[in-house]
């Protein structure tokens, strides 16, 4: 029989990866719009702190998240006297980091679905008076299942595996901020291997079955 434990842990890992998933299309959809089809100042500024997270190590991200959002700062003090918030050591943390952290991985494969578009199908849906919006749900998003599925699929397994981030700014309370991926690290320390083993290798399987199910749903879209 599964530890209790290792299943509660194991639901608020796939709950974090879910809701972060949910909240970055929409913000990724907004923002690779932006960046594949507008002309703007300050644009390289924007791509640049957009993958800011592919290249800078998650503790010092995580470091800057903790300590922006800790209780003697202003931006800690206002979210938590105006909102009742609190970003530190709480699940909602955890979601608000794994935004900023998995954000190129949505971004870039919809930035890349959108730049390949035919400008030709653009001209024609403006050309029969539809609006930008209604060429973006429409025209647009249509014509990209296939970037629209990677960068969920690849956005979900990111922050489903993902460390330094989340032990910074969740820490590993059982039941709300311990996820899979911290629970691995937890384990090894008390030496409980066959328990860091099950975290391991529920991962691995996941991570694989999102990754094989990409490749399939891909080729299938592309023919």
């Amino acid at each position: 029989m599964l530890d209790p434990v290792f299943l509660q842990t194991l639901f608020l890992t796939l709950k974090l990866a879910f809701i972060t998933t949910f909240i970055l299309f929409f913000i990724g959809v907004f923002l690779a719009y932006i960046l594949s089809f507008t002309r703007f100042p300050f644009k390289a500024l924007l791509q640049t702190c957009i993958n800011l997270p592919l290249v800078l190590p998650p503790s010092v991200l995580g470091f800057y998240l903790l300590i922006s959002f800790s209780a003697n700062t202003f931006l800690g003090e206002f979210l938590q006297k105006y909102f009742h918030l609190s970003l530190v050591f709480t699940f909602e943390g955890l979601v608000f980091a794994s935004i900023v952290f998995s954000l190129p991985f949505m971004i870039n494969p919809l930035q890349s679905a959108f730049s390949s578009i035919n400008q030709n199908l653009l001209d024609a849906s403006y050309t029969l008076g539809k609006s930008k919006i209604t060429t973006l749900f429409k025209v647009i998003l249509p014509n990209c299942k296939a970037g629209i599925f990677s960068a969920c699929a690849m956005s979900f397994a990111h922050t489903m595996g993902e460390f330094g981030v989340v032990m910074m700014i969740g820490g590993h309370k059982q039941g709300e901020t311990l996820v899979a991926s911290i629970a691995i690290y937890d384990e090894l320390e008390t030496l409980n291997y066959t328990l860091a083993h099950q975290y391991a290798f529920t991962l691995f399987i996941l991570s694989f079955a999102i990754l094989l199910s990409l490749y399939f749903v891909n080729k299938k879209l592309n023919f």
